[in-house]
Order: C-alpha cells, then sequence, then structure tokens
C-alpha cells in the first residue's frame, strides 16, 4: 500500500518526539496528502506540490540549535589551492598535467619537456622531467653565455632566443652522445624542418614545450628559442602558425620574413629607420651598440658566425673567479683527528705547568 493510505498510516508517519522537536521537519496528515505544520511555514523557502499519499519534508535545524554563516562559499576550505605555486599563479596546472602525464605501458619512461622562460634581461632554456619529489633539470641553456659566442647585445630579443633554443639541444645532443647522429638544420633558412629518426641509430630526442604562463601570439620569442632547438637536432612537435611570417587570414607562411628574425634583421632595420628619422633617439636607444662599433649592416654576420660557434662547442664551460676579488672565510676550519689530539696534548702540557708553578 502506499504511504498515507489505509489503517496504519498515521503511526507511519508520525514523528516520534511530537512536531515541534522533529529535527527532520514537521508535517502532519491530511485527506490525500501530506502538508506542512502551520507554526514552521514561516522557516520555509520553497514549497513543491504534493501528490496525494505521500510525505512532504522540510528539512530544518533541530530546535535550540542555531547555525551562522561565518564564510562565503567561495572562502570555504575546499577551494583553497593545494599548492603554493597555483595559489600564487605561477604554474598552469591545466596545461602542466598534460605535459607530465605519461603512459602507463612506458612504466618509469621520462616524459621530457623543454622549457622556456624569458626574463627581463636573461632567457632560460632547460629539458626537464616529473618526478613525484619535483622536477629534474636535465640539462640548461641561458642567453647570458651567448657573449662567450659573440653575441653580446640584445640578450633577449628573437634571434637571441633562437641561439638559446640552438645551445640547449646541441648541449643536450652532446650529453647523450647524438650531436654527431642528428646535426639538425645547420644553415637556419626559417622554413620548416623536422628531426626525423635514422634507422639503425638512436631514435632522435623527442621532448615537448612548456611556455608556463606566457602567451602564445604570433611571432613570440618563446618560439624563437623552439625554432633553435628544432635546427639543432630535438624532435618537439610544433607547427609554423605561431612564427613570424604566417599570415592568420591567408593562411600561408612566409619563411623569409622568419629568417629576417633568426638573424636579427628586423633589428637592423629598425636601426636604419631611427637613423635616419632621429639620430639623437638612436644614439640613445642603440648607445651600446654604438659603443662597441655594431653598425646594422654587421649583425646578421654576427648570429651566423654565432651559429657556427655553438655547433662548434656547446659544452657548459664553468665561471672562473673574478679577477681582483679576494675570499674570505670567516668561519673556523675543520681539524683533523691528528691535529684535535695534538691540540688536547697541548692544553694537558700547559695545564700541568701552570700547576707546577703554583705549587712552588
Amino acid at each position: 500500500f502506499r504511504l498515507g493510505t489505509g489503517p496504519f498510516s498515521r503511526s507511519l508517519v508520525r514523528p516520534r518526539r511530537g512536531p515541534t522537536n522533529n529535527a527532520h521537519g514537521s508535517f502532519r496528515i491530511t485527506e490525500g496528502a501530506v502538508t506542512v505544520n502551520p507554526d514552521y511555514r514561516n522557516q520555509l523557502t520553497s514549497r513543491e506540490t504534493v501528490k496525494p499519499g505521500r510525505v512532504e519534508r522540510y528539512r530544518q535545524p533541530p530546535v535550540g540549535i542555531r547555525t551562522k554563516l561565518s564564510k562565503k562559499r567561495g572562502l570555504t576550505t575546499s577551494s583553497y589551492s593545494s599548492s603554493t605555486d597555483e595559489a600564487e599563479g605561477k604554474t598552469d596546472y591545466y596545461a602542466r598535467r598534460r605535459l607530465v602525464v605519461q603512459d602507463k605501458n612506458k612504466y618509469n619512461t621520462p616524459k621530457y619537456r623543454m622549457i622556456v622562460r624569458i626574463t627581463n634581461r636573461d632567457i632560460i632554456c632547460q629539458v626537464a622531467y616529473a618526478r613525484i619529489e619535483g622536477d629534474k633539470i636535465v640539462c640548461a641553456a641561458y642567453a647570458h653565455e651567448l657573449p662567450r659566442y659573440g653575441v653580446k647585445l640584445g640578450l633577449t630579443n628573437y634571434a637571441a632566443a633562437y641561439c638559446t633554443g640552438l645551445l640547449l639541444a646541441r648541449r643536450m645532443l652532446q650529453m647523450y652522445k647524438l650531436d654527431e647522429i642528428y646535426k639538425g638544420q645547420e644553415e637556419a633558412n626559417g622554413e620548416d624542418y623536422c628531426v626525423e629518426s635514422i634507422d639503425g641509430q638512436p631514435g632522435a630526442f623527442r621532448c615537448f614545450l612548456d611556455v608556463g604562463l606566457a602567451r602564445t601570439t604570433t611571432g613570440a620569442r618563446i618560439f624563437g628559442a623552439l625554432k633553435g632547438a628544432v635546427d639543432g637536432g630535438m624532435d618537439i612537435p610544433h607547427s609554423n602558425k605561431r612564427f613570424p611570417g604566417y599570415d592568420n587570414e591567408s593562411k600561408e607562411f612566409n619563411a623569409e620574413v622568419h629568417r629576417k628574425h633568426i638573424y636579427g634583421q628586423h633589428i637592423a632595420e629598425y636601426m636604419k629607420v631611427l637613423l635616419d628619422d632621429d639620430e639623437e633617439a638612436y644614439k640613445r636607444q642603440f648607445s651600446r651598440y654604438n659603443k662597441l662599433g655594431v653598425t646594422a649592416d654587421e649583425i646578421e654576420e654576427i648570429y651566423k658566425k654565432a651559429h657556427a660557434a655553438i655547433r662548434k662547442d656547446p659544452a657548459h664551460k664553468a665561471k672562473g673567479v673574478r679577477p681582483g676579488v679576494v675570499k674570505k672565510r670567516w668561519t673556523r676550519i675543520k681539524m683533523t683527528l691528528s691535529e684535535r689530539r695534538n691540540r688536547i696534548a697541548q692544553k694537558k702540557a700547559s695545564y700541568i705547568k701552570k700547576l707546577e708553578a703554583g705549587a712552588d
């Protein structure tokens, strides 16, 4: 039978503690339906149509207990970030999750990422893979290393980003002894290039671009580092839609525009235009170029020589001690066992000598 009908309907739905102390709400039986006690109608926020013979319950707190909302729903504990990087907005975890997750059938095989970060005065390129305890950096290259290869100015432009990516790729392949097998695009021309694995040889080193929070706009310097790494012999999935020279309307890619950016010709052209229009502004903006005697016509040759020098010797060189710097050590040098025993013997001899002098 249906609840609310029959001879036992009242006993089935009557509250145990009476209608005023019911923790689950108050109700009473009527002909063919159940309605709410009129005393509690002012506590209800909504009321639904009840079919005949069914129990209508309205949740309400137990009598004698008052509840107070101390926080807004958006500030509850469940909405707090579980990571410091996530709370500070330093990591895009939506992208990171897809960059680090590895197939189960590959077991503990690292999934490498090419990390590119651009600061105010430097460009950082790294190859890393994720572990539970944190990311492991395999190899790194920095734009502040480029003066060693002849690029002394403009360490954060597109051409410098290309050089840094090229340096990372050649250094990474040299670590795994793949630099002679996969030489990449030896002369940069701005055209599409993808390295392919060679039969009978170890496969090409594959990794995935990690841009962090940077905006992936067409012509961004991050893609200059990507192009340098690809031309250096690394296998990185990409397309030419974000390289300089791609026209989104015509869907065509102009490799010559990209080549000019790789060799810094967009900077050289601006130098010429600024020199013709406003010589004072040119001297002010390119004062360091003038100090070193670098002209607009020499920029392309500088980057060509830098590419050749990077391929010739990409290995990292440790920094030596700067001349004129005197090291000062204020902590006491740890003594050896023999020195500590000798010191104790001297203290004993000195103490005995004092005792003998006092006895005399």
